[in-house]
Parts: C-alpha cells; structure tokens; sequence
C-alpha cells in the first residue's frame, strides 16, 4: 500500500495539506507543481488498497485520471472548490467539493477538522484572496491585528510562490515549502524559526509587485474590465496571479485580467471578477482552450496570440454592468 497527496501548489494546497498532515501524519509521495499545473493525478500509477489525498484542483480536469485511479482499486480523497462537473459514484470516493465563492480547499479541511488548525486555514483564505472569510475564521481565535496581519502575509506569499511556467521561475518548489511549513503545528512557529524563508518570500514579493505596479492598462480596458499584458520574464509569471488580486483589491467593483507573455507568443491569463460580483470568470475561461478556474478567480493557460482580440471582447462583454 502506498500513500500519494495530490496537491495544488498555491497558498490554498500547501495550507490545506498542512492541516491534513498536522492531523493524520502518512509518508505520502507528494505529488504537486506550479499553481497552473492542476492536472495532477494523471502523474500516480495506483494499485489497489493505495490511499490518495487530491486538494485544491478541479475534479472535471481530473476526471479520467480519478476514473483510472478508482478503477485500480485506491482509495481517494477529494476536496476541492473549483469546477467539477459531474461526480463519479464509487464506494471508495470520499469527496467534500464546494464551489461557492467564498470558499476555499483550506476552509473545507478546516471543516472536517473542526478548527483545529485554524490559524493555518486563515493563511489559506487569506491566499486565496478570500479576506472576509479568513477574518470570520479567525475571529474566534482572538488574534491582535498584527498576528492577523502576518497570517495574511504569509498567505499572499505562499500564493504567489506558485505562479510560474515551470519550477525553475519559482522561488521554492512547492513540495519543498510544504515541507518547510508542515513542520509547525502554527504559522506563527514559521515564520519565527523560517524567518530566512519567509524573508526570502517576502522580497521576492515586494520587488516583482513593484515591476508590476509600473505596467500600464491597454487598449480595450473600459472602467468595469481592465486588461494588463506583462513581459516574458520571470518576475512577471510569478506575480501575475497575485497582481491580479491586488487589483481586485483596489478596484473591488472592476474585473481584471493580467496577461503574461510567454515564449511561444502565446499569454497565460489570470481572471479576477469583481471583488463585488463574484461570478462568471470561470464561464469566461472555459470559453478558450486551456481555460478553467472558479466563479471569481479563473484563468487560461495558453491563449494564442490570435485569441487576443476575441478573448478582449469577450472579456469586456463577460463584466459588463
């Protein structure tokens, strides 16, 4: 028997798997990568009696793997918020999916856990831009507004530690940082012990935010949906997707799209809705191929060049009021 835990590598896997493992410790074969790799499964080859734990990525773009993997006899595990279609029945699928847009992968664990690793469900929401709901978690912990503010942080570093083309433009790879942070029962025992980490997380953040910050809106924004385009660089695939919360953020009553140049001509796509209508870029996405995501968060992998106009209009059409 062997034990496999499929994650996705953003804020809201790494923190959903810690409080897994913080409760029911397995030397499991993690199996993760950069936030937009989320066709995971398809990377374990289970037999019978395996047990495998899948978080924080779509069920409908793991559908056939999760097939295969049930029809070999594992048992599995599946939590997640985003998109998944039709469930398969099967005696040895435990699934907790809830697509609602004020919920994340860290929350629903938080759930089965009954808070008992709050503080790192906290950080999760928190990087998954789901403020309000990090703070209705954490109320009943008591926290000063500093400790709120540190969980908050961390949550948005983690996250944008995960954005990337491959490892190589990440600062940690994501199954090394899990190991780092599922070492401490508490995020604040983190970032006190890996201040090194947390530090490094902390720098590469600022300075990549601040290249963003310079980069102007183009033609086709209106006041409800804005549109940047970022380089081919490093720094600009690692900070797309936080960027794209930062806006959000900003501006809670416009959507917005960073598009990130990539070798082949093409862009990768992070959509955020309006932080005050939480819905549709999800349906926006899966409109191109490569597309998915949630209602308020979504994005498409590999838009060509081509696309752009199409996706432009279809964009400003998707948001307006």
């Amino acid at each position: 028997m062997a034990d496999f835990d499929v994650f996705n590598g953003d804020a809201d896997g790494i923190c959903a798997l810690v409080q897994l493992r913080l409760a029911e410790p397995r030397d499991a074969k993690l199996v993760t990568g950069v936030k937009r790799d989320i066709e995971l499964l398809s990377q374990v080859e289970a037999q019978a009696g395996d047990r495998i734990t899948v978080l924080d990525v779509s069920l409908d773009k793991n559908r056939d793997a999760l097939q295969r993997v049930l029809a070999a006899g594992a048992e599995v595990l599946y939590i997640d918020h985003h998109y998944a279609g039709e469930i398969p029945e099967s005696a040895r699928l435990t699934t907790a999916i809830n697509e609602a847009p004020d919920v994340c992968t860290s929350l629903l664990v938080n759930g089965r856990l009954d808070n008992r690793y709050a503080e790192w469900a906290v950080t999760g929401a928190f990087g998954d831009n789901l403020k309000r709901s990090a703070e209705a978690i954490a109320r009943p912990l008591g926290l000063s507004a500093g400790q709120l503010q540190q969980l908050e942080d961390l949550g948005i570093y983690l996250n944008y530690n995960g954005y990337g083309e491959n490892l190589e433009d990440l600062l940690f790879a994501p199954a090394a940082l899990f190991n780092l942070v599922s070492q401490h029962a508490s995020p604040f025992d983190f970032i006190r012990s890996g201040r090194e980490h947390f530090d490094r997380l902390a720098e590469g953040y600022r300075t990549d935010m601040d290249r963003a910050a310079s980069t102007p809106t183009i033609a086709g924004s209106t006041e409800h949906a804005a549109l940047i385009v970022l380089p081919d660089a490093a720094w600009a695939r690692r900070v797309c997707g936080v960027y794209s919360n930062d806006l959000t953020n900003l501006h809670p009553d416009r959507a917005h799209a960073v598009l990130t140049e990539k070798h082949n001509g093409h862009y990768l796509v992070s959509v955020r809705a309006p932080l005050n209508r939480k819905k549709g870029a999800d349906e926006l996405c899966r409109k191109f191929p490569s597309g998915g995501g949630r209602s308020a968060a979504a994005g498409i992998n590999d838009l060509p060049a081509d696309q752009l106009g199409a996706f432009t209009k279809a964009f400003t059409a998707q948001f307006e009021v």
